[in-house]
């Protein structure tokens, strides 16, 4: 990636560290196979071949460093992986601990590895919006009508118009410095007891701050493998892409 004449170095962060207890499985879900590989294999093998990403910050989860190395570095040979690390409680804590392990970048992509079918075209559109926005996320427009539930009763208490509503996928990329100042304000407020609100994905963290997210073209295919009917579904994918 090319701004101001000078080469802007991008760290992809990706996540390993889910424990996959909804998965029904004993082996975690990034380990589990898909076709002949891990499912975490898949985002790592286009990362590696992407022009825009210079290197891959592994954050895996406690105790599974030397596992993570043997397997993506020593065995399948990711040259681009930079550093292995462990992470935290909360996908955000792991977040956090992947931003200070990449902290000499211009730009942060943070990506979930249980998404195995991130593709070049997905890198390509966040590479050319992200010098323009500094926090991009991909996403799909949503299919079904989303109803809002009455926490209370249980019923419909809303109805949002379909046409705005957006289901947010990884990767989701960002200014290094807006992201990183974003998370240390997250940590600080959560250190003091005064975070109210559950974080489940990076772009709220950059809008916890006040920052503007832009949204991307992702893919319905770039689905997050979470359940067994999941694994299902990225087998046929899976299928479907061997067949094109």
């Amino acid at each position: 990636m090319v701004r101001d004449g000078g080469i802007m170095k991008t760290t992809a962060i990706v996540l390993a560290g889910g424990s996959g207890s909804r998965m029904n499985s004993k082996v975690k879900k990034q380990y589990l196979l898909l076709g002949e590989y891990p499912v975490l294999w898949y985002s790592l093998a286009v990362l590696e071949k992407g022009s825009r990403i210079d290197e891959i910050i592994l954050v895996c989860g406690k105790g599974e460093q030397q596992q993570c190395k043997a397997l993506f570095v020593d065995t399948y040979g990711f040259q681009k992986i930079a550093c292995v690390t462990e992470g935290g409680k909360e996908r955000y804590h792991s977040v956090y601990e992947g931003l200070k392990a990449a902290g000499d970048c211009d730009y942060v992509l943070i990506h979930d590895g249980a998404r195995p079918f991130l593709d070049e075209a997905m890198l390509r559109r966040l590479a050319d919006a992200l010098p323009i926005w500094n926090a991009c996320v991909v996403g799909m427009p949503v299919k079904d009508t989303i109803k809002i539930a009455n926490p209370d009763t249980g019923c419909v208490q809303a109805t949002p118009n379909r046409s705005l509503l957006w289901s947010i996928q990884t990767p989701q990329a960002f200014r290094y410095s807006l992201i990183r100042d974003a998370y240390d304000t997250l940590m600080q407020d959560e250190a003091a007891g005064t975070l109210d609100q559950k974080v489940t994905d990076d772009a709220m963290v950059a809008e916890y701050t006040g920052n503007t997210v832009k949204l991307i073209e992702g893919s319905y295919n770039n689905i997050k493998i979470t359940t067994p009917e999941d694994l299902v579904f990225a087998r046929a994918i899976l299928e479907q892409q061997g067949e094109q």
